[in-house]
């Protein structure tokens, strides 16, 4: 294990043949990364911290027609759902069309600001996996050349460094993918459950008024 990371660590050097691979790779790396923490940010802290106690205190004061607290409740945070119970709250008096008209307006906004972005950390995954597979190819290109163009003498090392130059850029394009994929996947399903939850919810708010 210490020889694949001193051999990793190694081929950043611009000395060595592939080093752009290996940077490109990570900087695409650091960027999925960056989109997943926004994400991981807005969907599990903007969109379900404190969601059950704003449920409860929501409901309570709908239940106790207290209409314009719970107007004022909504518009208080930022949680998506609140702003899909808020928008029907305050067309309660307009009858069921103008309920589930404004339902739809508030969760047609909402919805796709909780998916944003997260089809853009798979697609980052894809592009480190296949920057990997450009790095291989490099890599055999030189191993190649060195079979048919080396002297003997110099040809060990040139085999060893292009079998080097596609085996680490391979390890660490998959080191990139592999753990974005996986955040992807965790992402999208709570992502889901948050919007699940806003249809839900508010299908019971506008069956409470109509």
């Amino acid at each position: 294990m210490d020889v694949v990371i001193k051999n990793t660590i190694a081929s950043f050097d611009p000395s060595q043949a592939g080093w752009q691979f290996m940077w490109v790779i990570t900087l695409v790396g650091l960027a999925g990364a960056g989109i997943a923490i926004e994400r991981f940010v807005y969907i599990f802290l903007r969109s379900s911290k404190g969601r059950d106690i704003f449920l409860r205190n929501f409901g309570t004061l709908v239940a106790a027609k207290k209409f314009e607290e719970a107007v004022s409740l909504c518009k208080m945070t930022t949680l998506p759902i609140a702003a899909v119970l808020g928008s029907i709250v305050e067309a309660r008096d307009k009858g069921k069309e103008a309920l589930v008209a404004a339902s739809d307006a508030a969760f047609l906004t909402e919805a796709p600001r909780v998916n944003r972005y997260l089809s853009i950390v798979a697609l980052v995954a894809s592009i480190a996996t296949l920057l990997g597979l450009m790095g291989t190819i490099f890599g055999l290109i030189i191993t190649f050349d060195a079979v048919a163009n080396k002297p003997a003498a110099e040809r060990p090392q040139a085999l060893a460094n292009g079998i080097s130059i596609a085996m680490g850029t391979t390890l660490l394009g998959l080191a990139v993918a592999i753990p974005l994929l996986i955040i992807q996947g965790f992402l999208s399903m709570f992502s889901e459950r948050v919007i699940q939850e806003m249809e839900e919810k508010g299908l019971k708010v506008i069956n409470s008024f109509a």
